[in-house]
């Protein structure tokens, strides 16, 4: 008579591939995590960048309706050096401009965490330029 050997599970060389998939896909990912922090830190900079430009464009837009005349501001702020609660960067053209991060030398602002270093030009232009 034959015997039925109702044998289940996994196979050492299955187990073996699935580690070895799993490895791979690890490998694969692990680098995507390692920057998240530094992405994170340059998307916040070019986000308030981009919401400068916007604050100098709607200045020059309020100037435009009220006088018939677009001006750019001359400034950004009056803030002498690091962004605080105190002292904000940029409060001239956001609202309630930005209070860590950034530094300022003239109208030279700097992202202290990602280096994004941004230019602005008050004059006919308005250019706030990010390198």
């Amino acid at each position: 008579m034959k015997t039925l050997n109702n044998n289940s599970g996994f196979t050492l060389i299955e187990l073996i591939l699935v580690i070895a998939i799993l490895g791979i896909l690890a490998v694969a990912v692990a680098p995507q995590f390692v920057n998240i922090q530094a992405n994170a830190q340059e998307a916040q900079a070019q986000g308030t960048a981009g919401a400068v430009r916007d604050g100098i464009n709607m200045q020059f837009a309020e100037a435009l309706a009220s006088t018939g005349t677009g001006a750019f501001p001359a400034t950004l702020d009056n803030n002498a050096g690091a962004c605080s609660t105190a002292d904000p960067c940029f409060e001239e053209v956001l609202q309630n401009g930005v209070t860590a991060g950034w530094t300022k030398a003239g109208l030279v602002y700097t992202h202290t965490a990602s280096g994004l270093v941004c230019t602005y030009d008050g004059g006919v232009n308005g250019t706030f330029t990010c390198l």
